[in-house]
């Protein structure tokens, strides 16, 4: 054995692809060495699997590395993918996730999501409805202007994409906000099934398929070279209806077709043999890229976006977190790992532009900036996804890390808790503060580190050591914030049995620094401080949802509220779905080892959100035809 380890690389043969070592990297833990009769008796699946797994039998290296073939991202032609096994991932969070309730995101906030989309790697954003409101128009033709005409070091730029019901009002809204992209795209639809044609549209097949044929040639007519139609309901619609649609706006100068299964009502089966079908039997196919996307009302949507890839589909439709409409979206981190993982094995090779690492970041701006949470046991970002607690497991684990582990949290833009030894407490370093960032995720520099050091160092003054979920109520209370436009000061209540509670609340408002403090009684301590808030700020709101949760156990444990608002005088935009204009929410979130400190720094948060947000009316648009994918 100490003869093999001269030789400065170690190579395994496997079924289809060879796994390279440095020898000088491995521990004990970092692999096992089988006999030759198990290695005989390996089967084709389990030996391709450790592909998935090895990076995490070496987590503790960073030097350990694989030598499968990296693949390059096709040059992007709307109408074709020159790779066949090449799929385009479409991110649509900033239009489908944020119609969730509560998910209202400030044109800021979307702009910094669409840079992390970009830094993701995704092909297309989505970057919203601009025909909804002025606002949402002026959000998607920022992100066109900045994002859309950023070029990486790869020579990436990701297609800015505007979604528009089939009426030219919102086809020109659109085409007006995301011409200045280099990579410009109108998304159109209106819906196929009969369902909707009877209840919703009132309409004829044959004036919905005249519809769709007039505003998809509308589109190109403007000067759109790329142009996305989607029948809504498609896996509800009579197949014979749905080809004869498909056929005629691939005519008019369609270049993708989505399939939508709108009310996420299809089998993966059923959903495959849908893609599949098309594919025999609309004429001109070969001339599109179809799409999928998937919502998730029976909890199918990474399955059936899967089989709709396998059947044939080449770009996939997903949200980050899978937030969307009702009970969501397809995962855009499911399907990802799904395809990286399976893709050579189970999906004929498939594979995505996608940096991975940069996954979780992705996961935690959405979520702080969308007040939306993260289950603990979602796939790939939940808090327990890659925690182990079952003896049986953290015995594999401690073994070899691939007998319980597909996939190595640093795949995903993680690094294993406490590897690097350092607990962190009042003594702790701006150094060390990063580096735990970084392994939580977080990539921080300049004033959001020392925004986010100062109020550690401010906590482990009261708190002996500080926890992971310590330092990520931090980052969230400091970085994922709306725009200043007022920032608390000082407070002080008192309250008890033996009268009304007081507060007493300064805030400093940040257009010209002036103090402002104002003083109320209420039911509680939270309750008179929310209203000395409203005494100051005098914009009138009602509190829609409040809820407060411990971030750690014991009792210095750092508290983390959530309030959800909305203006009495109302901003509002209209539903893509329902084409009604509808009352738009703001979250805020806050944290503090004091109650009230965490409650109201959420409730000001959730008001700069609404303060920041523009107040302008709902465009006007034409009732005919509110249709969603």
């Amino acid at each position: 054995m100490a003869a093999v380890f001269m030789n400065p690389n170690i190579t395994f043969p496997t079924t289809k692809t060879s796994i390279s070592f440095n020898p000088r990297t491995l521990t004990s833990s970092s692999f096992f060495f089988p006999s030759s009769k198990s290695l005989k008796s390996q089967q084709s699946s389990s030996s391709k699997s450790i592909k998935c797994s090895i990076s995490a039998s070496s987590a503790s290296s960073s030097s350990s590395t694989t030598t499968t073939e990296k693949h390059i991202r096709p040059e992007y032609i709307p109408n074709k993918i020159s790779d066949p096994n090449y799929v385009r991932i479409f991110d649509t969070t900033l239009r489908d996730g944020e119609q969730s309730p509560g998910a209202t995101m400030t044109s800021k906030e979307k702009l910094d999501v669409a840079r992390q989309l970009a830094k993701l790697g995704v092909d297309i954003i989505e970057a919203g409805f601009p025909a909804s409101s002025k606002d949402d128009a002026e959000s998607v033709k920022l992100i066109a202007k900045e994002v859309g005409n950023a070029v990486d070091s790869d020579g990436h730029v990701p297609v800015i994409c505007g979604l528009a019901r089939c009426n030219k009002n919102d086809i020109d809204t659109a085409w007006e906000a995301v011409k200045y992209a280099k990579k410009p795209r109108i998304h159109t639809f209106i819906a196929t099934s009969e369902i909707h044609l009877n209840y919703k549209l009132r309409k004829s097949r044959e004036q919905v398929c005249a519809i769709a044929t007039e505003m998809v040639a509308y589109a190109r007519s403007l000067g759109c070279e790329d142009v996305e139609f989607s029948p809504e309901d498609a896996g509800r619609s009579d197949r014979e209806f749905l080809y004869q649609v498909l056929g005629e706006v691939i005519k008019a100068g369609a270049t993708t077709l989505n399939i939508p299964d709108t009310v996420g009502y299809t089998l993966p089966s059923e959903f495959g043999k849908l893609i599949s079908d098309i594919k025999s039997n609309t004429p001109g196919i070969e001339n599109v890229v179809i799409s999928t996307h998937c919502q998730n009302d029976l909890g199918l949507s990474t399955a059936n976006t899967l089989a709709g890839a396998n059947a044939g589909a080449r770009q996939v439709e997903v949200t980050i977190n899978g937030i969307g409409e009702r009970a969501g979206n397809a995962s855009l981190e499911e399907v990802v790992m799904a395809i990286k993982c399976r893709g050579d094995e189970q999906l004929a090779g498939l594979y995505t532009g996608i940096n991975t690492r940069h996954i979780v970041m992705a996961s935690k701006m959405v979520a702080e900036y969308t007040g939306m949470s993260v289950q603990p046991h979602k796939a790939i970002v939940g808090a327990n996804a890659f925690a182990h607690e079952s003896g049986i497991h953290q015995d594999g684990m401690l073994k070899f890390k691939g007998t319980y582990e597909i996939m190595s949290p640093e795949d995903v833009g993680l690094s294993r808790s406490n590897e690097s030894g350092i607990v962190l407490g009042r003594l702790s370093g701006r150094h060390a503060l990063k580096s735990r960032l970084l392994e939580l995720g977080y990539e921080l520099d300049g004033k959001e580190l020392d925004d986010v050091f100062w109020r550690f160092k401010a906590v482990a003054e009261k708190k002996k050591n500080l926890s992971d979920g310590d330092i990520e109520a931090l980052v969230s209370d400091e970085v994922f914030q709306p725009q200043v436009v007022w920032s608390v000061g000082d407070m002080q209540v008192t309250c008890g049995t033996l009268g009304l509670s007081t507060a007493t609340v300064k805030l400093i408002g940040a257009a010209d620094g002036v103090e402002h403090v104002a003083c109320s009684v209420g039911t509680g301590p939270v309750d008179a401080a929310y209203k000395a808030i409203d005494l100051i700020v005098k914009v009138p709101v009602m509190l829609l949802e409040y809820s407060m949760s411990s971030v750690t156990e014991g009792i210095d444990a750092i508290a983390s509220t959530r309030v959800v608002i909305r203006g009495e005088n109302g901003h509002t935009s209209t539903n893509a779905i329902t084409g009604e204009t509808v009352h738009r929410t703001f979250s805020g979130t806050g944290a503090g080892m004091d109650i009230v400190v965490s409650s109201v720094r959420a409730y000001v948060n959730a008001l700069n959100k609404m303060m920041g947000f523009k107040s302008v009316s709902a465009s006007k648009v034409s009732p005919e035809s509110s249709q969603s994918s």
